[in-house]
């Protein structure tokens, strides 16, 4: 078994920016020079998340307003009062989400549906750069 790791950089515009992260994976496999096993995203920090879904634009839209009724702005946050920021619902739903995906590769190819890309999403209110950790286990 082999282990492979790679830190993939990334710049966001801001809350609700969604980024297609599907074909930066798929380069990290055919770098590791693994053929098959499992590849994991992950994004170190409480306000970003890695999952899957069909990347056009009506869920562009849709996902982002699915999220502000499960964390609406408009409610106060305990954290608010913790940190003096305005991102306790960046937070709430990173929680809900979770900060990474574990994917199957089978020779050097993703396994996903056609219409199913890797996305990671910016959760909090403003402009981030992240770095997501990339560990490629497999033969």
């Amino acid at each position: 078994m082999t282990v492979f790791f790679i830190e993939i950089n990334i710049s966001t515009k801001g809350e609700n920016d969604i980024i297609d992260i599907t074909s930066t994976l798929q380069d990290a496999i055919i770098k590791s020079k693994i053929k098959q096993g499992i590849i994991c995203a992950f994004v170190p920090g409480s306000t970003g998340t890695i999952t899957t879904m069909e990347y056009e634009p009506g869920l562009k839209k849709d996902i982002p307003e699915a999220l502000e009724k499960i964390a609406p702005r408009s409610i106060p946050y305990r954290h608010h009062e913790t940190w003096h920021d305005d991102n306790g619902r960046s937070h709430v739903k990173a929680s809900i989400m979770g900060p990474g995906i574990t994917i199957p590769f089978y020779n050097k190819k993703l396994v996903h549906g056609t219409w199913q890309q890797i996305v990671f999403i910016e959760l909090d209110t403003g402009p981030r750069n992240r770095t997501i950790a990339v560990q490629i286990i497999g033969d």
